[in-house]
């Protein structure tokens, strides 16, 4: 009843590329959740998985709307004619609202809808009852972990949606995650990610036991001391963790009346489009929200108990 269609687009961000997803909806209707990058092999992947199952796409939905999973929507749009379906506060041009927190009746199924909020504000989880399955975007990956990052995510909503889908969907069997391999044992991954995020989060108040840290300093105490690439994605997390932090009341920022050093504006305002070609600097930007700048350096300290 699904059938995973992987695009060809590997990158650090994107790992072994943006899954998209065939489900066979019943009389000859077919829904695709996700259509990917905007590049025209893994479209025509696409048309082509549906008509060697003797579907018709009816429709599009988009978990959310971050380029690497929703760009490819107008060229199958135009191959298709199926309207395209995303949250209601989708920035996306030309989609049909989805109805939160809904059943959402495609052919002769029937998807559960779950506004999904944190890793942006409008992402939604599908869920398919009979088939025990989460669609989860990039709310949970098949590998790894997902980037929060403001200002079109957050933490603390970001933990409230994994719980709620460990609370709620707690019979759900498998996992189709945006990026990554199935995951077969839901519970499992979910508890895994509510923990890794719990435990970061211990893991960055402990650096701030003793003396206030700057965000490239807790980077390097957190991910460990080496240069990485991977640099403004952690920067971005931690970043998301101290704001979570401060509105908990448990940690607060004091500004440092000083420039950056060109170490910690490569970390903090990494130039994305110097590094890499337009649609990978796209997906990153919107990943990391590097545009918005840091433009102030800030030490961040425990709050008194």
């Amino acid at each position: 009843m699904v059938t995973l269609l992987r695009a060809p687009n590997p990158s650090a961000m994107t790992l072994s590329g943006t899954n998209s997803y065939l489900l066979d909806c019943g009389g000859g209707q077919g829904l695709i959740i996700d259509p990917g990058p905007a590049v025209e092999q893994h479209v025509e992947a696409l048309l082509e998985a549906a008509g060697s199952r003797a579907l018709a796409i009816r429709a599009i939905a988009l978990t959310h709307g971050h380029p690497d999973h929703a760009s490819g929507a107008p060229a199958l749009v135009a191959a298709t004619g199926a309207p395209v379906y995303a949250h209601p506060k989708s920035r996306v041009p030309n989609v049909c609202d989805l109805p939160l927190d809904r059943a959402w009746p495609v052919g002769g199924v029937a998807l559960q809808v779950i506004d999904a909020p944190g890793h942006t504000f409008d992402h939604v989880v599908f869920y398919l009852a009979q088939e025990r399955s989460l669609f989860t975007g990039d709310v949970v990956l098949g590998e790894g972990t997902s980037v929060i990052a403001p200002p079109s995510g957050a933490m603390r909503p970001y933990q409230r949606t994994l719980q709620r889908l460990a609370d709620e969907f707690g019979e759900a069997r498998t996992i189709y995650g945006g990026h990554g391999p199935i995951v077969e044992d839901a519970r499992t991954k979910l508890a895994e990610y509510i923990e890794h995020r719990r435990a970061r989060e211990e893991q960055i108040l402990d650096t701030l036991r003793d003396l206030p840290r700057t965000i490239p300093e807790i980077v390097r105490a957190v991910y460990g001391p080496q240069r990485s690439v991977l640099w403004p994605a952690m920067a971005r997390q931690v970043l998301a963790h101290l704001i979570a932090l401060e509105e908990d009341g448990r940690v607060r920022a004091e500004p440092l009346n000083r420039p950056m050093t060109d170490d910690e504006m490569a970390m903090l305002n990494p130039r994305i489009e110097e590094l890499v070609g337009p649609a990978e600097a796209a997906v990153i930007t919107a990943e990391l929200g590097t545009e918005m700048r840091l433009r102030t350096l800030f030490a961040y300290r425990l709050t008194a108990d």
